[in-house]
């Protein structure tokens, strides 16, 4: 029988035992710690505060024996060695109430960033080594507020240095400039390099033509940069490509110099996706002749390739592609830029032939064809206009027959748009990303195969067809079923009575005059409507042109040749409400040059919005 004394006693017990486990070690709080930033990136020479989750001490390490890993105080205040090359150190965080717990986090130490002279005048290379995973862009203006940017460049596997060119800027002006660095893919920036200064030189004033920008009060246009393809007339001296911020001040300019003919026409230059420009050259009328050159440039003006008619010959030569055993003069006018990185080029090519009805016979006909180069700039699929247009259809400058000045990719339907302006039609063809037959989807235009809708009293009236139009492209979502095409209607023949034919500019007929109509189409029932117009009379490009849709809803274009007699070269550059009537918000008048295209871009950057 238990005693009260025994339980008493093993009570007692019991407590002490309970008392002294309560007290060890085991049941203690563990220590954590963290330490942020993780990891870190700090400038040669500057400063950055760690902190951690708990009071600790702080200490910094190098991995590389003899070198200086920096200092840090009491309260993590970190302050980076001066270094040449980029290296990292180690800062340590060590908890005050327990020596056992400790967190690091690695931090890169970025050496300053050089930035030097280009070839072009108005042109900076930045380079700047970059650790793996992140990339890197220049942010630059003429204030510390850096309110421009370049695209963001990546780094090289495993890191390393990072070559960027800084274009965007007036000629003879200061400018701060920055490399920002974020991790490749995401938007945050960890690092910015310190503050670099750099003043531009300038074009020379004789290369550049007179510009002329005004805003109308009120308005606002579409932010961006004015890319101009430019006519030497008359002057081989002069740029053959400028861009323009929206003041009218020249940003960026490029001299082909001697690397193409004396004379070369710039039609077109167009922004690739890897931010270099592709452009067609040509000399002589129409574009046509066998000294055309195709160059690939970077923003300083370094030539990547370039291609001549030679060159382009003895690739088709070489190719396997059906019908491509043809002889270009060369290329001209427009390229279609794949999403798969192929390029649709447009070629000259002759036939002699016997025409009814034309004297002389027989005659060198002059049409167009479109080849498809892969991403080695291999043909592989070729379109010939003499294998699928009627040669006896010759309504303006024959023999030279087609005259294409325009090629667009539609997504849709895989199929490829041309503009031919001296059929005054614009047609579609099944492409089908190289594997279609080459047959003519539709025709578009006077005698074509849509009837037009609006703007006539008479269905067969010709006199609101578009004619020796320029720049056809695609400004809905969608480019097959139904779907809005906008161009440049120059109006050169345009036919405003068709029985007895009556054309613009005869004695006694109305004059000439441009228009940029949107025309809406049903593909399927192959009705055309003229859904917005904008009449440019007393407006009147004999040539050239381009007509886009900007972001914000309003129409660009560009009436190519607008002289006058105080003025026998000049361009006439508008940005115009979509609205009926439309209104002027910002143009431009270029004297000197005459502005084959000319397109707002959101910068000279792919993916930038300036």
């Amino acid at each position: 029988m238990v005693t009260g004394k025994f339980l008493s006693l093993v009570c007692f017990l019991m407590l002490v035992l309970c008392l002294a486990g309560c007290g060890s070690s085991s049941h203690k709080t563990p220590v954590t710690l963290a330490v942020s930033p993780q990891p870190a990136y700090v400038g040669s020479g500057q400063s950055m505060q760690f902190s951690a989750t708990s009071a600790a001490t702080w200490a910094v390490s190098s991995a590389t024996a003899g070198a200086s890993a920096g200092t840090i105080d009491a309260q993590g205040n970190f302050t980076a060695p001066t270094v040449t090359q980029n290296t990292t150190v180690t800062v340590t965080a060590t908890s005050t109430s327990d020596s056992t717990v400790t967190a690091a986090s690695t931090v890169f130490i970025i050496a300053p960033g050089i930035v030097a002279a280009t070839a072009n005048a108005q042109v900076a290379l930045y380079t700047i080594s970059v650790p793996d995973g992140l990339s890197a862009f220049i942010q630059f203006s003429t204030d510390t507020s850096f309110g421009l940017s370049t695209w963001s460049v990546a780094a090289p596997s495993g890191g390393g240095p990072v070559p960027i060119l800084v274009a965007g800027m007036k000629g003879n002006t200061a400018y701060h400039m920055r490399a920002a660095f974020q991790p490749t893919g995401t938007t945050p920036t960890v690092f910015s390099d310190a503050d670099h200064t750099f003043t531009t030189s300038a074009y020379p004033i004789a290369s550049i033509p007179s510009l002329t920008v005004t805003t109308t009060s009120g308005n606002n246009p579409q932010a961006g940069v004015e890319l101009l393809s430019l006519i030497n007339v008359p002057s081989s001296t002069k740029l053959a490509a400028l861009a323009t911020d929206l003041s009218g001040n020249v940003i960026w300019g490029y001299d082909p110099g001697a690397s193409v003919p004396a004379g070369a026409n710039t039609n077109p230059i167009k922004l690739l996706p890897n931010g270099h420009f592709l452009i067609i050259y040509t000399v002589g009328p129409g574009g046509t002749v066998a000294d055309s050159v195709v160059q690939e440039v970077d923003l300083a003006g370094q030539i990547i390739w370039e291609m001549t008619p030679s060159q382009l010959n003895a690739k088709l030569a070489a190719a396997a592609c059906a019908g491509c055993n043809v002889t270009v003069l060369g290329n001209h006018h427009d390229v279609a830029i794949l999403p798969n990185g192929h390029l649709i080029f447009l070629g000259s090519v002759r036939q002699t032939l016997t025409v009814p009805n034309f004297s002389p016979n027989p005659v060198s006909v002059l049409g167009d064809v479109i080849i498809d180069l892969d991403e080695n700039r291999n043909p592989v699929w070729l379109w010939n206009s003499f294998d699928w247009l009627d040669v006896n259809r010759h309504p303006m400058l024959f023999p030279d027959w087609t005259h294409s000045n325009a090629i667009v990719y539609s997504p849709d339907d895989k199929a490829l748009m041309l503009s031919i302006r001296h059929q005054a039609w614009v047609i579609k063809i099944n492409y089908n990303d190289g594997a279609g037959d080459g047959s003519i989807k539709w025709t578009l235009g006077y005698q074509g195969d849509f009837a037009l809708q609006s703007g006539t009293t008479n269905a067969l009236d010709p006199a609101d067809w578009f004619n020796a139009q320029h720049d056809a492209n695609f400004i809905s979502t969608t480019t097959s079923g139904t779907l809005d095409v906008l161009l440049f209607d120059n109006g050169n023949q345009r036919v405003l009575q068709s029985n007895p034919l009556v054309l613009c500019g005869a004695s006694g007929a109305a004059p000439c005059e441009s228009r940029v109509p949107v025309i809406h189409l049903d593909e399927n029932v192959k009705t055309a409507d003229i859904t917005w117009l904008d009449k440019l009379a007393p407006i009147f490009s004999n040539f050239g042109g381009s007509a886009r849709q900007l972001n914000n809803g309003n129409i660009e274009f560009a009436a190519c040749s607008t002289p006058s007699p105080s003025a026998p070269v000049h361009a006439s550059i508008f940005e115009v409400t979509k609205t009926t009537p439309p209104q002027v918000v910002w143009q431009m008048q270029v004297t000197g040059q005459f502005a084959y295209r000319a397109i707002r871009t959101p910068s000279l950057y792919p993916g930038v919005q300036w």
